[in-house]
């Protein structure tokens, strides 16, 4: 264990958070969600697993190291609900109470198609699976920036 590291964070995870660039994108599933066929084609090329976590959970703990991109005004892509592309599920809800606490702010959130959100899963640096059961679980993070240039009195 680490001081001020969330447990619910695996080695591999931060190690993964810590490899992801500015404008990298994550996703963070479900358990329907095609995350090992998806995941070989990411950079990562692998799945990770976060079990025991349902998707606020392990985003909660995700955005504790990660920023969201500051410089796209929706950093966060959902699946939409198929055949009823403005139905809204609980998970949705979640999710933005968890992103908008984390960053201190409302954020964006763009809702995209089925097919639409595997190719841009596919695009991802990498997949991170949870236990949720969803439905529709299913969220693309983009990462941002920390501004760690020293400050000049």
């Amino acid at each position: 264990m680490l001081k001020g590291i969330d447990p619910h964070l695996s080695a591999e995870i931060v190690h993964v958070l810590m490899l992801m660039g500015h404008g990298d994108d994550l996703v963070i599933c479900d358990v329907n969600h095609p995350a090992a066929t998806t995941a070989a084609e990411t950079t990562y090329g692998r799945l990770i697993d976060m079990a025991g976590c349902d998707i606020a959970t392990g985003l909660a703990a995700i955005l504790t190291l990660m920023p969201l991109d500051t410089f796209v005004t929706a950093p966060v892509t959902r699946m939409q609900v198929v055949g009823d592309a403005g139905a809204q599920v609980p998970v949705f809800a979640r999710v933005q109470t968890v992103i908008d606490a984390a960053e201190g702010r409302a954020v964006g959130v763009q809702a995209v198609e089925r097919f639409a959100f595997y190719d841009a899963a596919k695009a991802a640096f990498a997949i991170i699976r949870t236990s949720d059961s969803g439905p529709y679980g299913c969220f693309i993070l983009k990462k941002g920036v920390i501004d760690t240039a020293p400050k000049v009195l």
